[in-house]
């Protein structure tokens, strides 16, 4: 439970950036919203990379893998999933050692492509903490298909 709040205290500097004004005028996931994030359901697959160094993977339910470019074909690892206000966290263990992702619905680039993806990332793994971008099937990234 102690990971599942630090997870939430990731979410919150990115939630300030989060999405557009509902009917209501809330931005999703705003604190005077009673609904948790939505944008990212349990059954949708979310795709996500990192740089510097790079890593990536995808989550869908329980299930993550996990890559990076020592380990291509990546490690799959279960995680709990927790839809705040301000976006989803998905925490497990990686090699014993705890594994937090943070994502919150903001434009994220890269650096490395023209692409924009509709999510960022913030990753605590092996002890460092890292940034990246997100996308699923319902929320795609803009930009080239190859870049």
């Amino acid at each position: 439970m102690m990971r599942l709040a630090a997870t939430a205290l990731m979410l919150a500097p990115l939630a300030a950036c989060s999405g557009s004004p509902n009917n209501s005028g809330n931005l999703p996931g705003d604190a005077d919203s009673n609904q948790p994030f939505s944008a990212i359901e349990p059954g949708d697959t979310l795709r996500f990379v990192g740089t510097e160094p790079f890593w990536g993977g995808e989550a869908t339910g329980t299930t993550l893998l996990y890559t990076t470019v020592d380990d291509a074909a990546g490690q799959t690892i279960t995680v709990q999933r927790f839809a705040g206000r301000g976006g989803i966290s998905l925490s497990g263990e990686l090699g014993g050692q705890p594994f937090d992702m943070a994502v919150a619905q903001a434009p994220c680039s890269d650096g490395m492509s023209d692409r924009t993806y509709p999510f960022t990332v913030t990753l605590k793994v092996k002890g460092e903490l890292r940034n990246g971008c997100a996308w699923s099937g319902k929320n795609p990234y803009d930009g080239p298909e190859n870049p």
